[in-house]
């Protein structure tokens, strides 16, 4: 029997039938014609970067046992919900929301490296789930540290910091990176 599961975990709540969205690449990097939502004028925020995790898999078993397993982790960045105040940004902050996708991007990894130390098991769909609403705890964490600890762009330290630690973590597991 062949099992497929779609899940979107992302960060907003969607309306509307197509999503626009980028898939993360090691050689795009975000501008700000790629944030095409409208601003909300209801806070300080001058940017918002909506992206997010999908994640399918399919399990071939017969009645007592699983046999084989795929899965499809990606990261992707959605334009139509993420926004700027086009006359306050700049390319620091951009240089912030750009992290935020990458974070994205290395919770992908990380996600990917779980799932390749699975094996084959009855309890497989739980292990997957289970996984995956772990990975997005993480993210949603990691997230709200890096906006906590830059001051969402302002302590231009810490955003170094955090701009050369995401780098080194993502190196760490290039073997599990997106493949476009």
């Amino acid at each position: 029997m062949l099992k497929f599961i779609s899940i979107l975990s992302l960060f907003i709540l969607f309306h509307g039938d197509v999503i626009e969205e980028v898939s993360w690449n090691e050689n795009y990097k975000l501008t700000w014609s790629d944030f095409k939502g409208a601003p909300n004028n209801q806070t300080d925020a001058v940017a918002i970067t909506a992206s997010g995790i999908t994640f399918s898999y399919s399990i071939k078993k017969t009645s007592n046992k699983v046999h084989s397993f795929k899965t499809l982790v990606k990261a992707y960045f959605y334009p139509e919900h993420s926004w700027c105040k086009k006359e306050m940004v700049d390319d620091n902050i951009l240089r912030h929301e750009q992290l935020h996708f990458d974070i994205t991007e290395l919770h992908a990894r990380l996600f990917r490296q779980q799932i390749a130390k699975l094996k084959p098991s009855l309890d497989l769909n739980n292990q997957l789930n289970q996984l995956h609403q772990s990975i997005n705890k993480q993210l949603s964490l990691m997230q709200n540290s890096y906006d906590e600890e830059t001051n969402h762009s302002i302590n231009t330290e810490a955003q170094i910091k955090w701009q050369e630690s995401v780098a080194k973590q993502l190196k760490t597991l290039e073997k599990f990176k997106s493949k476009s």
